[in-house]
Formats: structure tokens, sequence, C-alpha cells
């Protein structure tokens, strides 16, 4: 990724996939620095303010998070999985009441369009569902779902990393 942002300096996906690597590494604050930089290349381009939301999570900033998340949400506002996200954000900063709106939501949206199990599980882990949480990994994993192959690095799944049910989904993967 370094060398990617060496060649295309000023790609926002490429900025914000060198963030979004600090991210996995936990090194929070450089993901934050880097997700900014972005930010000042374009304060509308809603990845990096999903994937800064995220990080700001992963720090316990509930407020900054929600907040970059509801922006994110706003530039790109049929986004299922940046709504999920700000779900997961509602829920585990302790406003269940608020990731339960989203979680209904998504879930009615999944009558009439893709909704990814994936992003379903972590609204249900955000609320502390983990058998709900599960049963939508497991469903992700029959759809095939592109975001599980980065289950094992992604800080949302830590706590869960010594589940037999998340062995037994890492072994299928």
């Amino acid at each position: 990724m370094r060398r990617a942002l060496e060649l295309d300096p000023l790609s926002l996906i490429i900025n914000t996939n060198v963030a979004w690597c600090y991210y996995f590494a936990r090194r929070y604050d450089e993901a934050i620095g880097q997700f900014q930089k972005t930010l000042e290349m374009d304060l509308n381009y809603a990845l990096a303010h999903s994937r800064l939301g995220d990080t700001y999570v992963q720090k316990g900033m509930y407020r900054e998070a929600i907040s970059e998340l509801r922006k994110a949400a706003s530039l790109s506002p049929h986004s299922t999985e940046i709504l999920a996200h700000l779900g997961y954000a509602y829920g585990i900063s302790g406003n269940r009441e608020e990731a339960g709106k989203i979680l209904e939501k998504l879930l009615g949206d999944s009558t009439k369009l893709y909704v990814s199990q994936y992003d379903l599980a972590i609204v249900f882990l955000a609320l502390g569902q983990k058998v709900k949480a599960f049963d939508h990994l497991e469903r992700a994993w029959e759809e095939r779902a592109s975001y599980l192959t980065i289950m094992n690095v992604d800080p949302w799944f830590d706590g869960l990393h010594s589940e037999p049910r998340f062995k037994a989904l890492l072994a299928k993967l």
C-alpha cells in the first residue's frame, strides 16, 4: 500500500486503504491521521468518513465515531454497509435503541434489496446477541460475503477468536 501511495499519492482509495491497514494493525492513531489526510483531499469521500468512524469506535471515541458514520451515511444514503457500521457504533456505545432501529431497517431492506449477512452480524454483535451474530456470519459464508476474508484481523471480532463457532467458520474459510 505504501508503494501504491508513492505511485499515486492523490488517490482517495489508496490513501483510505493505507489507513485501513493501520486500523487492522491496531495502530489507530496512525489510521486516524491517514483518514484525516484523505478527507483533506475530499471532505465528501464517504468511505473515509465511514472507516474513520470505525477507527474512533475502536478507540472508544463514540461521539466522534457516530458523527463520522452519520456523515458517511448522509453522503452515501443507500449504503447498507455504512448504515450497519453506524448501527454497530450505536450498539457498542450503549445506544441500543438507535442500533435496534437501524437493525430493523436493515432487516426490512433485506426483503427488497441485498443486505450483506456480514453487516447484519456486526449489528447483532454490537447488541450482544452473539448467537444471532454467528447465525448471520454463517449465512455470510454461504453467500460468500467478501468481508469474511478479513474477519480474522477485524477488531470487531477480537472477542470471538476463542469461540468454537468462530474457529469453525475460520476453518471453513
